[in-house]
Formats: C-alpha cells, structure tokens, sequence
C-alpha cells in the first residue's frame, strides 16, 4: 500500500505520537533546577524525585518486598493460577535463581530501611548506598519512560526506521534489515525488550543461530533511560549529551567488529526450524526507500489502539520495571558493594587493567580498574563504586565503558541464558571482555577531547 491509501488519521495516528516521543526521549532541553542540559523525561523524573524525597525508601523497600513474596506465593501455588493474566505470569513465575535473588533483595531493603543487622549491609557505602540514592532514581525515570515508551514503540516510528535502515545492515553488521527493529527497541525502550524480540524472531525462523547470537549480544542496547540513570549515579547527568555520543561511537564501533570474530563468528549459518520463512527485504518497485518506510510506518499507526491500551501497557511496562529490575538491583549490588567495599575481590580482579589504563592516561587509574570487571554483575555497580572517585574525567570513562560493555547478568545476560538464543555462560564473559577491550580505548580518548 502506499501512503496515500491511508486516511488522514491515520497519518495523525503515527506523526503525533511519534513527535511527542521523540520530544519526550530525545530533544535535549535546559534544565533550570540543575542547570544543565537533559531530556524532557529526566527533568520530570528529578521533580518528582524532589517532591517524594522523604517518602521513596519506604515506596521502594515495600515496592521490593512485595514483588518477592508475590514471586513466592506464585511458586508455591502453581503460575497456572495466573494463565488468565500472562503480564503477572511472566512477572511473578521466574526461575528459582531470580526467586532467591529477590527475596535476598527484599531482606537487604527491610534491613537498610529500618537500619537493622551488620553494618557491612546497611551502610551508606552499601545498601544504604542503594536503597537512599540509586533506587529514587530508577523509580522516578522508570515512572515516566515507562509510561510513555509505547509513544516510540507502537505508533510507526521503529517500522520506518527498520525500512531506512535495511541497506545498512547487511553490510555492516552481517545481519537482516528488520534486526535493526530489534537494536532500536533496545536502545529507545530496554535491553530485556530486543532480548524479547530476537528470542522470539528466531525461534519463529526468522534469524539463524549466528544471526540471533550477534542481535542478543551486540544490539540489546542500554536504553536512553538506563543510560540517564547511570550518568546521574557518577554525579555528571549536566554531561548527558557527550556521554551519550560517546556511548553511541565506541557502540557503534564494537557493533562492527564483535559479530565478524569468535565466539560470535563461529556460530553456525543455520535455523531452528527446517524450513525458515524467507522474509522479503527488497522495496516494492513502485516505492523508493522512504516512501515505503513512511508507508510501513502509517500502517502500523493506524492498527494502533486507543487510549486505554496506550495506558495500560504503559503501566504494565512501569511495573515491569519497578517489580523486574528493582529487587535484582538492591540483591546483587548490595553483595557486590559489600566485596568491594570490605574484601579486596574487585582490587585483584582489576589489576590487569591499571597498566593500560595508566597508559591512557586516565586519573586515579587503581580506584577505576576496580569497576571494570564488576559490570559483568550489574551494570550499576561500577557508577554506584566510581561514584566517589574525585576526577570527573575518570568517572565520565566508567560510566561510558559500564553501558558499552553491554552484557551483565542482572538482566540482559540472564535473559540471554533463559532464553532460546544459543549463547552460553562462557560465550557471554568473553564477549564481555572483548567489548571492554574494544570500547575502552575509544572511550578514553574521546574522554581526553571533552576534558
């Protein structure tokens, strides 16, 4: 169909949505409470920050705990009992791993919030640390981003996008055009998002073993969203900007090399199912590239739904967030803060990485090789342990190098295994090395041109 087929509102139904979320998500604003320069929705999420202040330890302790003894109940009695709700199915039936894990999450918040047990956990450098500063901001940022991500995700913009981005893909990253689907819903919504998607493409037969190894690992990117919180931990969110491009560059240059070497390259060529559907990437004859994205786009505006369903999956997707990422982050960078804080774990582990980054010349190279590798755990957790390094140069490199090493096992990397793409443990640490090795040095002298 060309656009001209369509109904005026239908067209309505994909611009509107689309230019508000590409004001809300990517326009950079002034922002006059911290004069600085941000997106409209960290603006929104610093006020509400400010005007729940006293209140958000309790909101996120409780939040917390009743994600972990709702997961609890649904063990015991069977997800069976929730088939008629999937949303609270896929919420509450985890594997046994992430049942352990949030209910650890819920004991360290009940005993940060009312300041009982050893020091080592409820410390401000600990769970304190977490509880009182990191978890206000993910409850704020995730209260707005995930309320309006169906603005960028449901209305056309990805559908046009995915058609101007074929002929890109192939060539550079050895992959089909609509993979680029998968890299923009990771990077505008979440990484757990194109996990979702490339799980699911390729257990339909729309990607092979190779192809879903390499859109799992390389292009579940961390969203805008996870970004701002990160920079925000460092105490640089007035950076925003340059540390996204940053980002984006050392990404982009990862993007290109991590699928043409090991592990990645010698994923096999083949389907999961014997006859894989062939999918047209070719534009019809009678459109030229944009015509046609345009085109894709409007349609998939106009099978959009109304209001209701826009709020719905937009609490849905808050929920997910709040009850999904919270109890994960308060269990797992409560231990790692307490190794790093207490144990001399991290300071071993790093050591490799002091003559190199001493060789490019980043500031305080022994407290920032303490953050590299612990980004396998979480991706916060080197924000949360260069946070207090004196040298904004430095911590500008860890924030940088935590969203670009990409796979840590608190979400995308516990998915990845979850899942039915066929990448394991070891895969995922050397890929995770390898994009450390990579973006690093990228990294560190853009750092160099900014400072």
């Amino acid at each position: 169909m060309k656009a001209s087929d369509f109904k005026a509102s239908s067209h309505l139904k994909f611009i509107i949505p689309s230019l508000i979320g590409i004001l809300l998500f990517m326009v950079p604003f002034y922002n006059p409470s911290s004069e600085s320069v941000t997106i409209l929705i960290a603006i929104l999420a610093t006020w509400v920050q400010d005007t729940l202040v006293n209140y958000l330890s309790l909101i996120m302790m409780l939040i917390i705990s009743l994600t972990a003894i709702i997961t609890v109940i649904v063990k015991i009695i069977g997800p069976e009992k929730l088939n008629k709700t999937p949303f609270f199915k896929s919420l509450f039936n985890v594997p046994m791993i992430w049942v352990i894990t949030r209910v650890l999450g819920m004991i360290f918040a009940i005993m940060v919030y009312f300041q009982i047990g050893p020091e080592a956990v409820i410390s401000e450098n600990t769970g304190g640390l977490l509880l009182d500063s990191l978890l206000h901001v993910l409850f704020a940022v995730f209260l707005f981003a995930g309320l309006f991500l169906p603005l960028l995700l449901n209305f056309g913009l990805l559908e046009m996008f995915g058609v101007l981005l074929t002929k890109v893909m192939r060539p550079l990253f050895k992959l089909p055009g609509r993979s680029s689907i998968d890299a923009l819903a990771s990077w505008l919504g979440d990484g757990t998002i194109g996990v979702l998607l490339t799980s699911k493409q390729y257990e339909e037969g729309y990607y092979t073993k190779r192809e879903a190894a390499v859109i799992g690992t390389t292009f579940s990117i961390v969203s805008i969203t996870f970004s701002l919180v990160v920079i925000s931990e460092v105490g640089l969110a007035h950076m925003f900007i340059p540390f996204y491009i940053t980002v984006a560059i050392a990404g982009f240059v990862a993007a290109l090399i991590m699928p043409r070497i090991p592990p990645l390259s010698r994923k096999a060529d083949t389907y999961v199912t014997e006859e894989a559907d062939d999918i047209e990437e070719t534009i019809p004859q009678e459109h030229n590239a944009f015509s046609y994205a345009y085109a894709q786009a409007v349609e998939r505006g106009s099978k959009a739904s109304g209001p209701k369903k826009f709020f719905k999956e937009g609490g849905q997707n808050i929920l997910d967030m709040w009850m999904g990422v919270a109890p994960i982050v308060m269990a797992l960078g409560t231990i790692a803060l307490v190794i790093a804080e207490y144990t001399p774990v991290f300071s071993w582990l790093g050591y490799p990485f002091i003559p190199i980054l001493e060789l490019l010349q980043i500031p305080h190279a022994q407290a920032a090789s303490e953050t590299i590798l612990v980004g396998f755990a979480d991706m916060f957790l080197p924000a949360i342990i260069g946070s207090g390094i004196e040298s904004e140069m430095t911590r500008f490199v860890i924030a940088s190098l935590s969203v670009t090493q990409l796979i840590y096992m608190s979400e995308v990397g516990g998915l990845l295994l979850g899942s039915k793409v066929p990448v394991s443990m070891k895969d995922l640490f050397i890929i995770f090395l390898l994009r450390t090795i990579i973006t690093l040095p990228i990294i560190a002298l853009i750092a160099h041109i900014i400072f």
